[in-house]
């Protein structure tokens, strides 16, 4: 992964962490920041699984990239909302 590959998915995480906390049904009780967190987290990690699987570079959008992305930051937002009610 390249360095304009970082930082692209470091900006597309953003919009990552919005997607995955969308999709998380009901109420989550973290912040702005943290789903930001776990969106660049899960785009990044997205990327360097869709890598391994060989679906990262395809001719035009890379779908099952982002679907990968996505699932992972629901996951994530779902853990960090469980960790946090648990408090």
């Amino acid at each position: 992964m390249e360095i304009s590959g970082i930082i692209s998915a470091i900006v597309i995480g953003a919009v990552i962490g919005v997607l995955g906390r969308l999709v998380v049904p009901g109420r989550q009780h973290i912040g702005v920041l943290w789903t930001i967190a776990v969106g660049i987290a899960a785009a990044l990690l997205g990327s360097a699984i869709a890598a391994g699987f060989g679906v990262a570079d395809t001719k035009g959008v890379d779908w099952i990239e982002w679907l990968i992305q996505i699932a992972l930051a629901a996951l994530g937002v779902a853990a960090l909302d469980r960790s946090r009610a648990r408090r």
